[in-house]
């Protein structure tokens, strides 16, 4: 526990206030990195799924053209199974009237199923060579396609032509293809097939090394004699014809079960199969092909008659046929299943995502649509000559000052009220502070000031004092560093002229508006709270009466018990009680203070933290309202859902917008992101220019806007999952003292 040092250099005990301090930061430490853990999981999420789609690292060159002086004429010449035995490389032909059919592109969640029921139905195994990151995304399919006899092969992670790849990559998509297979089907694989390669012929001076650093880790490449060209969807008869060798020669057959649009392929398949039969053909795999030569190769050598195995010609042992596919072990294999997991996850989240933002863009489109059409009827319904909300209120109400440690800013608080053309008693309740707040007040000599001084119990407790020892049957509250105009108070109780309004929500103006972080409050302020609450005040389901300026019937406030100390947001939760009770709550859009927002990012999180956090205490506190009935049913089933959809879902994804957006500028399309993101800024300005015209704001401050939409947000977001954390962990806050410079000393002009 630390210490503090007195002015005589004796150090003291940390006093209680101090102590929870200390304990409050030492606990939300661990939520706020978990709050970037979330963030940096979303990240790496949605570049695994970028990956899979081969939008991250994505490489569609394909070489063309080279010289092939460095391959050996046996191998150009040769037959379509390349092997490094002994180090040297040797080429396997495919016997006569015998085909090695074979697959690429796979697997595809749309063909390769029907490719596989019709070579179970005719009893034909066949060799698939798959692209890794489909293996992770289809992991099914691959346990299916090996229970059933085939043989599988690598085709890279993300289809690239690897002569075009350093070593490491190389190195990376072979390995993890295997993770991928280990994780699917429990195998790895010897065998392997390069993107865009032919026939053995097309092999260049840049492939061949490749080959070469492959068949000295053990693979067998494989090439194709014959092309059926099915990806061109030449027609069933074509794809048959092109597939089918010349004379009784035996063949390594490429057909594609992905890639693409293959009903032809399917529709292609059965005929090709009867009709080689027909013409005495068996089928096989790349490994029964090699079983079937290392077979004649023994017969000859011993110049032993040919003995035809059980099954028919050509047939061989399902161990035969899978000879490539080892066993995954160990490491390989739980690292494999971690790597199917992690594709599942992303597989998963990221659709969702997607579909979540369609679902929050309409709804923040949906949002800004609403909010000017219901804020332009509210400023016309409101400033119409003829509106009036009764009989003017001319009698004296209370202004409760709630203060803790405002040395720097009470005196211009009191000063502002002092000023007031309305008839008021100030009461200061004084919380506790250690700073000489209280005698500051009392020195200033101000006429109709009651300091009350009560032990350190929190903000809810100070205005309770207050509303306790008001003289009078409306108290306005606001905070200890806000500055009220001198008709500001006149403004605000205006509206109680209406027997129904309970409560009435002031214009809250950020005084410190000259810094970078200042201008983004300052149009949150004006566009997000004030447009907000015009809105709600139409539909009658304000959820936010502001603490910086509000106007409550103290019989009200009585009613509803107070403010409450059970959640952080007490002036929310007082605004929801309220509309519980049956009191109609108001915005009044001239009756205006002018506030110190936070003057540096540690401070700005801690109070909307502090807010949202509180936000959804005071949502869960009343979910009741959703099931009640009458006034308290009426906000329930129309505020409660607004609020959460706005001041919750929204706010969490909608920065994500700005994430997915630079996603797509950077891995898909930079132009198409660039133009759907400056839209949807273009929407927010012209909404934010209508928001400033209402409060007669002047526009300059807009041009932060687009720099806001970057960087502040994304800390808004953060805060909001750091307080999302603190809900799900069941943590608690104290009320937390923002440090304050007193800038806002008198009252500014809108501009």
């Amino acid at each position: 526990m630390t210490t503090t040092t007195s002015p005589r250099g004796r150090r003291r005990a940390p006093t209680r206030i101090e102590r929870a301090a200390g304990r409050a930061a030492a606990l939300q430490r661990p939520r706020v990195i978990l709050a970037l853990l979330l963030l940096l999981a979303l990240t790496c999420v949605m570049l695994l799924d970028g990956y899979l789609r081969a939008e991250v690292g994505g490489d569609e060159r394909v070489r063309t053209g080279a010289a092939s002086d460095q391959v050996p004429d046996s191998v150009l010449n040769g037959g379509p199974i390349l092997t490094f035995q002994g180090g040297t490389a040797t080429t396997v032909s495919v016997p006569d009237k015998t085909i090695a059919l074979t697959f690429d592109d796979g697997p595809d969640p749309t063909w390769t199923p029907q490719v596989l029921k019709i070579l179970k139905e005719y009893d034909v195994p066949a060799t698939f060579f798959l692209v890794g990151s489909m293996v992770s995304r289809h992991p099914d399919i691959v346990r299916t396609m090996v229970r059933q006899g085939n043989e599988v092969g690598v085709h890279t992670f993300t289809h690239v032509d690897l002569s075009y790849q350093s070593e490491s990559r190389i190195r990376r998509e072979m390995e993890q293809t295997q993770l991928a297979l280990a994780g699917a089907a429990g195998i790895t694989t010897t065998l392997f097939r390069a993107p865009y390669s032919s026939e053995t012929d097309a092999i260049d001076d840049y492939s061949w090394p490749v080959y070469q650093k492959l068949g000295k880790e053990g693979y067998t490449s494989v090439f194709v004699d014959t092309d059926s060209d099915d990806w061109k969807r030449p027609g069933v008869s074509k794809i048959v014809q092109w597939a089918t060798p010349k004379g009784t020669k035996g063949a390594s057959v490429l057909f594609h079960d992905a890639g693409g649009e293959r009903s032809q392929t399917i529709a292609a398949l059965p005929q090709y199969i009867k009709k080689m039969r027909a013409k005495g053909y068996t089928f096989t795999t790349v490994s029964g092909v090699l079983a079937k030569q290392n077979t004649q190769n023994t017969q000859n050598t011993r110049n032993a008659r040919t003995a035809t195995a059980p099954g028919g010609p050509g047939a061989n042992t399902a161990t035969g046929l899978q000879a490539a596919h080892h066993k995954a072990t160990g490491v390989t294999l739980y690292e494999g299943k971690a790597l199917i997991a992690a594709v599942a996850v992303a597989e998963w989240t990221v659709p969702a995502l997607s579909m979540g933002l369609v679902i929050v863009g309409v709804a923040v489109m949906g949002r800004f649509g609403m909010m000017l059409i219901l804020a332009r009827r509210h400023h016309r319904q409101r400033n119409r000559r003829r509106f009036s909300w009764g009989p003017p209120v001319t009698r004296p109400v209370s202004v409760i000052v709630p203060a803790y440690n405002e040395k720097e800013c009470i005196a211009s608080t009191l000063r502002s009220l002092a000023a007031s053309t309305h008839p008021i008693e100030i009461i200061v309740v004084d919380d506790g502070s250690t700073d000489g707040t209280a005698e500051i007040a009392e020195s200033l000599g101000l006429p109709n000031v009651r300091v009350l001084r009560q032990q350190n119990a929190g903000k809810p407790a100070a205005l309770n004092n207050g509303v306790r020892n008001a003289r009078h049957d409306i108290v306005v509250m606001m905070d200890g560093d806000t500055v009220f105009e001198p008709d500001t108070v006149r403004q605000l109780v205006q509206p109680f002229a209406d027997p129904r309004v309970g409560a009435v929500a002031g214009n809250a103006k950020v005084g410190n508006r000259d810094t970078v972080i200042g201008a983004w409050q300052h149009i949150e302020y004006v566009m997000g709270f004030n447009l907000d609450r015009r809105m709600y005040d139409l539909l009658g389901c304000m959820p936010t009466i502001p603490g910086a300026i509000g106007a409550f019937r103290r019989d009200a406030v009585l009613q509803v018990g107070g403010m409450s100390e059970d959640t952080l947001a007490e002036d929310t939760d007082i605004t929801i009680a309220l509309h519980r009770a049956g009191w109609r709550v108001v915005y009044q859009e001239h009756a205006r203070a002018w506030t110190e927002a936070p003057g540096s990012l540690g401070q700005l999180w801690s109070q909307r933290y502090r807010w949202s956090y509180g936000t959804m205490q005071a949502l869960w506190k009343h979910r009741k309202s959703l099931t009640d009935r009458g006034p308290s049913g009426r906000f329930g089933r129309i505020g409660m859902p607004l609020v959460v959809l706005f001041q919750v879902v929204t706010p969490v994804f909608a920065p994500l917008i700005d994430v997915f957006t630079l996603y797509s500028m950077v891995f898909i399309d930079f132009r198409a992101a660039l133009l759907a993101w400056l839209a949807v800024l273009g929407i927010q300005l012209v909404c934010a220019a209508y928001a400033f015209r209402l409060d007669r704001e002047k526009y300059r401050y807009l041009l932060m806007m687009p720099l806001q939409q970057l960087a502040y947000r994304q800390m808004m977001y953060l805060v909001l999952i750091h307080s999302c954390v603190t809900a799900l962990t069941g943590g608690r806050l104290r009320w937390q003292k923002l440090k304050r410079t007193g800038e806002v000393g008198t009252p500014a002009g809108a501009g």
